[in-house]
């Protein structure tokens, strides 16, 4: 009777998720900043930062994963509505791009989190995006906690002044030497005062994506970036310390919160 509550909750979790929507809505003095906005607004927040391949599918389903735990969502289309669809393009994209004016932005959106109703906010990020959590959370007043997964970039922040607790995920087999190997999450966990850093065996670069996007196969994917297949039981285990993390430090507790699969239905911009 206990397997089959379970099941009906995660069968009821995943409708949900199906169901659920991400706002577009336009925040800056000249409504120049692109965001998009899901969730109660008396909920705590999570700002999703995209890779650096753009707000893509795959940024959607991580943000409504969040959201399907309770927790109000905030995705920042750092492009503006660009995207790379391959390395090269991503690669122009990433080099064309104001960190400290991403960070500010950052900023601004969890500044309207707050003011429309928030109690508090955390940032995750992806690849690019784990350093620009960084850079928020180091910038930011408003942002309580941040969550670099496979990126750093020490220049956004003063490790010796962040002390806001943080928790990173890296790869076991990254390769990306001095932004995201393993040697770079032992690297942030000394240099700050309040953070974790977990490293994940057999997996790579980008582990918790469960598509290859832009890709079509993760073969190609390998064959092109080097990164090693998705594994299902290290991207489990990384949600479930994510998740912890956030139910421990933004103050209200989301409701209802159960064991649900990380496959959410397929989502389109």
């Amino acid at each position: 009777m206990h397997h089959l509550l379970k099941l009906m909750a995660c069968a009821a979790a995943a409708e949900a998720v199906a169901h659920a929507t991400l706002v577009p809505v336009k925040l800056g003095e000249n409504d120049d900043i692109p965001v998009y906005v899901g969730g109660e607004a008396d909920a705590p927040a999570i700002i999703v930062i995209q890779e650096w391949w753009g707000v893509d599918r795959g940024t959607m389903q991580k943000a409504l994963r969040l959201a399907q735990h309770g927790y109000r969502v905030l995705v920042p289309d750092i492009y503006k509505g660009k995207k790379g669809i391959n390395a090269e393009e991503a690669s122009h994209l990433m080099g064309e791009l104001d960190f400290p004016k991403a960070v500010q932005e950052i900023s601004i959106a969890a500044a309207y989190l707050k003011k429309t109703g928030s109690p508090t906010v955390g940032v995750v990020g992806f690849c690019m995006g784990g350093a620009l959590a960084l850079g928020a959370l180091a910038a930011s007043d408003d942002i309580e906690v941040g969550a670099p997964f496979y990126g750093v970039n020490f220049g956004l922040f003063d490790a010796k002044t962040l002390k806001k607790p943080v928790q990173g995920h890296f790869g076991a087999l990254d390769t990306m030497e001095g932004f995201s190997d393993p040697a770079t999450g032992k690297r942030l966990e000394k240099e700050l005062t309040n953070a974790k850093v977990y490293i994940y065996e057999n997996v790579g670069h980008a582990f918790l994506n469960t598509e290859p996007a832009p890709f079509s196969t993760f073969e190609e994917r390998r064959e092109k970036m080097g990164f090693p297949a998705y594994d299902m039981g290290q991207a489990d285990l990384a949600w479930g310390r994510l998740l912890d993390f956030f139910l421990e430090h933004l103050a209200a507790a989301p409701p209802g919160r159960t064991d649900l699969p990380i496959h959410t239905p397929a989502t389109e911009l």
